[in-house]
């Protein structure tokens, strides 16, 4: 009952005219640096924090918020349409997606995308809201042998799902784990596999692994064929909007989505990438036309990005009531707190009630504006369709180019950028899954860091995976996961045989 009328208090501020201003202006701007490849969310609240600094500190929140929500909501859009995530949570996305908006049908994708992602948020901010304290006692009970064994099996499941050969996947993955140990090791203070080039030592930034074997990948695969088999797109075909099919197949989709996405996405390591690739696995465990998957499959829409939006609302979860921040927005949004004199926490919630309920009813009013502004444009986005080849992807090039400068100015920069999209050339050309690269390099330093606190924390004993049940359980989904499909493949070979 305490949660009620405090979230009505919290309605009571976020209602007010300066701080719907405040909203508005979060999710405009998060829309538009989510559709920009490689200018997140983050990026955009860091260069904003020194301007409002003198802002009301509950209004710039709220914006900040906005900005996050915008972000995820936004960086779907090229991702369908052009396959250039504009975050690395909009991978999933993008691998239906784009398949869809070929295929003429990306009116449908961005419109399930949208309606998803309101459906998602607006559960995950009700269970913000109303779960919190639970979802936090949990995840304060989750030890670094659960979040390794959480991590292996996102890695096995997404490696052996994605494309038709499992040990391409896992080549693709193991690519992706190498290119994670670039960089300072954290624990020695040494640099791995720099090779003596400073702008290494941070590490392989994960954006412009995405952005050069999405986008890049894509414009030189779809070059290299232009004369002599040309990729055909389809701008439009039939409606623009959601057939009473597509919502049948979306709606269960969305919900499942937003269960992957909330909890995990509270958890202090869970992120948005996991609760993605987790539901795109499932939703073609699940579907009835798992023939359709890789061609185009709108639950691989609806379930990735339900899954995106909802982990945003997760995030905040520790971010509040721990402190803890789980994803590089959640970080700068950290510091926006701090820069108001304001530490997050349990303290929070008793000293400025008003800020952290104001917040909260801010995400409901977010995801409504978010709603509303993208709805209307989906018939603007799916005419980029309709620009000649050549210009497009010479386009998403230059749009790639200057995504990566802006988020780290450097030559070495985007020279991996273009490295990164002639591998993804060679790996559409060879039939290589592109998405495990991205898991590995993403959830790879994370699982190392956690592997090594357990390792630490038992003083070496490996059997502490196995005697706890919650990493006991989850290492033997993974080992399911990692033979069912041999063990399928050899069954169809004893039955064509026997035949």
């Amino acid at each position: 009952m305490d949660s009620f009328v405090s979230l009505g208090q919290g309605f009571l501020v976020a209602l007010e005219p300066s701080k719907l201003l405040f909203a508005a202006v979060g999710v405009l701007l998060g829309t538009a640096v989510g559709v920009l490849p490689g200018i997140g969310p983050a990026l955009t609240v860091a260069l904003l924090l020194p301007v409002t600094f003198k802002l009301d500190p509950t209004g710039s929140l709220i914006m900040f918020a906005g900005i996050y929500y915008g972000g995820m909501y936004g960086g779907s859009t090229t991702a369908i349409l052009i396959n250039a995530p504009g975050e690395s949570a909009s991978v999933a996305t993008a691998i239906e997606g784009n398949k869809m908006a070929k295929a003429g049908r990306g009116g449908p994708a961005l419109a399930t995308s949208a309606i998803g992602s309101f459906v998602a948020g607006t559960i995950a901010t009700i269970g913000l809201a109303f779960l919190a304290p639970w979802l936090v006692e949990l995840a304060v009970n989750f030890g670094p042998w659960d979040y390794f064994a959480l991590m292996v099996l996102a890695f096995v499941t997404v490696s052996a799902t994605f494309g038709d050969s499992p040990l391409r996947g896992l080549t693709s993955l193991t690519i992706g784990l190498m290119l994670g140990l670039v960089g300072i090791d954290k624990l020695t203070g040494q640099a791995r596999m720099a090779f003596g080039v400073p702008e290494f030592f941070d590490g392989i930034e994960v954006t412009t692994l995405a952005v050069g074997l999405f986008a890049v990948g894509e414009a030189l695969y779809v070059a290299s064929r232009f004369k002599s088999n040309p990729e055909e797109i389809v701008p439009i075909k039939g409606s623009l909007w959601m057939t009473r099919e597509d919502w049948r197949r979306s709606w269960k989709p969305w919900l499942r989505g937003a269960a992957f996405g909330f909890p995990i996405g509270a958890l202090p390591a869970g992120g948005a990438e996991v609760p993605t690739f987790l539901s795109y696995v499932t939703e073609k465990k699940l579907s009835k036309h798992p023939e359709e998957f890789g061609h185009g499959a709108i639950e691989g829409v609806a379930g990735p990005e339900a899954a995106n939006n909802a982990s945003a609302a997760g995030t905040l979860v520790p971010l509040l009531t721990l402190g803890l921040p789980t994803s590089a927005t959640a970080a700068i949004m950290l510091a926006g707190f701090q820069q108001y004199g304001l530490n997050p926490g349990p303290l929070l919630f008793t000293e400025n009630p008003a800020l952290v309920w104001g917040l909260v009813a801010s995400l409901f009013i977010a995801n409504a504006m978010l709603l509303v502004l993208n709805l209307p444009l989906v018939g603007l986005w799916v005419r980029l369709l309709a620009i000649p080849q050549p210009w497009l992807y010479a386009g998403i090039l230059v749009f790639a180019a200057m995504g990566t400068v802006a988020a780290k100015p450097s030559v070495v920069e985007v020279g991996m950028l273009f490295v990164f999209g002639f591998l993804g050339l060679l790996m559409r050309r060879w039939d290589y899954p592109v998405a495990p690269m991205v898991v590995g390099l993403i959830l790879g330093p994370m699982a190392e860091a956690q592997l090594r606190r357990a390792m630490q924390m038992t003083l070496g004993d490996p059997m502490v995976f196995l005697e706890n049940p919650g990493s006991a359980t989850l290492l033997s989904l993974s080992a399911m996961a990692l033979l069912a499909p041999f063990v399928m493949k050899g069954l169809s070979r004893f039955r064509a045989a026997e035949d």
